[in-house]
């Protein structure tokens, strides 16, 4: 039993894996009740075209949760950014490269406005952000006239294109099919690499069966991707905006997990006074955490762009309650200092899945809304009861066998009053 724990990550039960599990229940239900078209290429590909902008979004929004505040302003700035970039390519007639790098850098700024006004002046996020949605949806409607304006070719690939085919027809992607070896040998790497580590550092290594079956399980979902990726329709293969969205999952899990910046994070969530007692600054902290939510928005809406071949006034609405629901579902904690990259896509590919399944099933829009928001409220109301039972949270527990021990011990303060003041007062002794 001891052994079975370490497969799962030590000092979880299997059952606080609950969106892992709804995960594959829900696309084993659909699977039967859509004769398969789930699971079909096609359909795979196209899931991810669609929602690939959503996950790149709740990247950025776990990290805000984590630290204790909310962005609800991601649709209206993505929108924002997506017109100028537009504009910059259709009416001033710049590069696809040099439009991309101007709606990057225009998300900076944008960050970096919300961020002043969260760190500094100490304006709560939530208004912060509010105004921020008004504002940047005015502007996106000004820039543009309230008009569609179309993107070229060129600038497209990044959310319609497809990662380029070689060599000889063997009746799948190639290029997919290389991509799904290299990953799969990367992964056999991490685990060779992390044991000798362990054992160097003479730290506790689990059973060799242990990695062998954590390894290949991982490494089966590998090659089940690669083979729907690469079976699709002839000119198809994994999605240029698919292969974004794992490179920002793994750079922030890298920071979140195997960083200072990311420890901090989780400090300032979970007791921002304790936190600053520390030595952590939490200005710093919540104002790069509000810019890098809206340069994740600007990706996300270049992204959108390319997929629709234009920029339109409608883009952007209702992004940040997408973005929201798949943090909270994916296992983040409403107080902050609880959550986890990794718990945040799986929540999105829950909330896709699921809308994705019931169009399949001819379910009409109106219905699938109703749905998916019982699903959000479900998932909370479980969470925030478990820890008013005085149990643990299994929802804010799952995936943290992902998270460094120390980043753990920054979040054991999340239910304890909070404090934004970046400096505490001190007192002198009588």
């Amino acid at each position: 039993m001891n052994n079975l724990k370490l497969l799962f990550g030590k000092g979880n039960s299997i059952g606080q894996y609950g969106m892992i599990i709804a995960l594959v229940v829900i696309v084993a239900f659909f699977w039967f009740t859509t004769d398969g078209l789930i699971l079909e290429p096609t359909n795979v590909i196209n899931l991810f075209l669609q929602y690939s902008y959503i996950l790149i979004l709740a990247l950025g929004m776990v990290m805000v949760i984590i630290a204790g505040h909310i962005d609800l302003s991601v649709g209206s700035v993505a929108a924002f950014v997506g017109i100028i970039v537009a504009q910059s390519m259709s009416v001033w007639h710049w590069p696809a490269w040099a439009a991309i790098i101007l709606g990057l850098a225009v998300g900076a700024l944008v960050g970096a406005w919300q961020g002043f006004w969260v760190a500094f002046v100490r304006v709560p996020a939530f208004i912060v952000t509010l105004a921020g949605q008004l504002i940047f949806r005015g502007a996106n409607q000004i820039i543009g006239q309230s008009t569609s304006v179309p993107t070229p070719d060129s600038y497209n690939t990044i959310g319609a294109g497809y990662l380029g085919d070689f060599g000889p027809d063997f009746g799948y992607s190639n290029g997919t099919l290389l991509l799904g070896l290299v990953t799969i040998a990367a992964l056999i790497i991490i685990e060779v690499r992390g044991r000798r580590r362990r054992r160097k550092m003479q730290a506790e290594v689990p059973p060799l069966w242990v990695s062998v079956v954590r390894t290949g399980i991982l490494v089966a979902v590998t090659l089940v991707a690669t083979y729907l990726f690469g079976a699709g329709p002839v000119g198809t293969s994994v999605p240029i905006v698919a292969i974004i969205l794992g490179v920002l999952t793994i750079i922030y899990g890298f920071i979140t997990k195997n960083t200072i910046f990311g420890r901090q994070v989780y400090a300032v969530g979970g007791n921002a006074s304790a936190a600053v007692l520390s030595g952590v600054s939490a200005r710093k902290v919540n104002f790069f955490v509000m810019a890098n939510m809206s340069v994740l928005a600007a990706v996300a809406g270049m992204v959108f762009v390319g997929y629709s071949n234009a920029s339109g006034p409608a883009d952007g609405t209702g992004w940040e309650l997408d973005a929201i629901a798949a943090v909270f579902v994916g296992g983040a904690a409403v107080a902050g200092g609880i959550g986890t990259i990794s718990g945040s896509i799986i929540g999105g590919l829950v909330m896709a899945l699921l809308s994705n399944g019931l169009q399949l099933m001819g379910i009409e829009s109106n219905k699938v809304q109703i749905i998916r928001g019982l699903v959000l409220l479900v998932a909370v109301a479980f969470d925030v009861y478990s820890k008013s039972q005085g149990r643990p949270s299994l929802i804010g527990g799952m995936m943290r066998q992902f998270q460094r021990k120390d980043t753990e011990q920054n979040t054991v303060g999340a239910q304890q009053p909070r404090s934004i003041e970046d400096q505490p007062q001190k007192v002198n002794p009588q």
